[in-house]
């Protein structure tokens, strides 16, 4: 058997040499001449899996290491029958954490508080549902958008698009990249959709740069119809729009589910597939040494400091936004490179708070965003 796996997949060398031939290869060069006597691609987002380079091969089983599928041509897998598989939330707490650290880096910045705002959530799968919790931890209204789940489950704990552009001071997308149909969100937030905005919301895009119209969002900033934007997923990346860029309020290559947890899940999730498929026995198996950083202990003392500054001091401390920012505005021509080279990010379960003058309260706040608590 041989095994064609992405070199940018990390804690996978050694996890499948003892069953196949693997071969490890950058995305750019799983090349159609290079899969024709694959059995099973482990792939990321970059690859595109379509029928120019499956046809003919011997490929049965494709898993990418990511949430979104849209990279795979899953029409044709099914004609061809090659099965696949994704990854589904594997990186939600991720982008759950980078969406906690704009938030509160934006609010710092303009000098609000989240609790007075209403924060809009379109798409409520693995990651905006995490995300809705936090911000509900934070004090902040939540209203959600989710067509399919609204017609799935009832539209009591759903809301129309309309009434997110209404009421939203905040609005955060969460969707996946769908080009048509009902539940189309390609250029979701587009002219039409930018111009029936009521608040002048900060808009954040950390799903699929698609579903912003650059263009559409670039004038509505210009114009000062939306208070900010938050940028994340690009259209055409790496190739992406730079004027954007320079509007945005903080913009960043597209990292929101890059934490090692993120990628370790994703890995995980990937290995697990491959075995069940090809029955290799090894369906539990986990990576090992996932990279920690430097501290995961929080010294916490709250005396004289409200809660909100305590709960954006900790979540801060665990990731900030305005690095990663810096880091694509100095040389947005790294974009891939800024990707691949990432640095240590873990998520808020990694972390143990030491707290001193913290009311119980608050560490009830802590517990609920994943931290671990240990009085001083």
């Amino acid at each position: 058997m041989k095994i064609i796996i992405d070199d940018k997949i990390p804690y996978i060398k050694g996890a499948l040499e003892p069953f196949a031939e693997v071969v490890y290869l950058p995305g750019s060069k799983t090349t159609a001449d290079v899969v024709k006597d694959a059995d099973a691609l482990i792939t990321r987002t970059r690859t595109i899996c379509d029928k120019e380079i499956l046809e003919g091969s011997k490929v049965k089983f494709i898993a990418t290491a990511t949430i979104g599928f849209d990279h795979i041509d899953t029409e044709y897998c099914k004609s061809a029958g090659i099965e696949w598989t994704n990854a589904p939330g594997c990186n939600a707490e991720s982008v759950n954490q980078y969406i906690s650290s704009a938030l509160l880096s934006f609010s710092i910045r303009k000098r609000f508080n989240l609790k007075d705002k209403t924060i809009g959530i379109v798409g409520v799968g693995q990651v905006g549902s995490r995300i809705a919790k936090t911000c509900e931890t934070l004090g902040m209204k939540v209203i959600l958008n989710d067509p399919p789940r609204d017609r799935a489950e009832g539209s009591a704990n759903f809301v129309s698009l309309k009434t997110i552009q209404k009421e939203a001071d905040i609005i955060t997308f969460h969707v996946p990249l769908n080009l048509e149909g009902e539940d189309a969100t390609y250029h979701l937030a587009n002219e039409n959709f930018l111009q029936n905005l009521k608040k002048k919301p900060l808009l954040i895009n950390s799903c699929r740069g698609e579903v912003f119209d650059s263009e559409a969002v670039y004038n509505a900033t210009e114009a000062h119809d939306i208070s900010g934007v938050i940028i994340d997923c690009w259209e055409n990346e790496p190739e992406f729009d730079l004027e954007l860029l320079n509007l945005s309020d903080y913009g960043t290559p597209h990292i929101a589910g890059y934490s090692k947890d993120g990628k370790a899940n994703g890995t995980k999730m990937s290995i697990q597939a491959i075995s069940r498929f090809f029955n290799l026995g090894i369906d539990n198996w986990e990576p090992s040494n996932v990279e920690l950083p430097e501290n995961t202990i929080i010294e916490l003392d709250g005396e004289q400091q409200r809660e909100y500054s305590i709960l954006a001091e900790v979540i801060l401390s665990t990731y900030e936004i305005k690095n990663d920012d810096e880091a694509l505005r100095e040389a947005p021509e790294n974009f891939e490179q800024l990707r691949g080279d990432y640095p240590v990010r873990r998520e808020f379960d990694t972390y143990t708070i030491k707290t001193k003058n913290v009311s119980e309260e608050t560490i009830e706040k802590f517990k609920k965003l994943g931290f671990n608590i240990k009085p001083q």
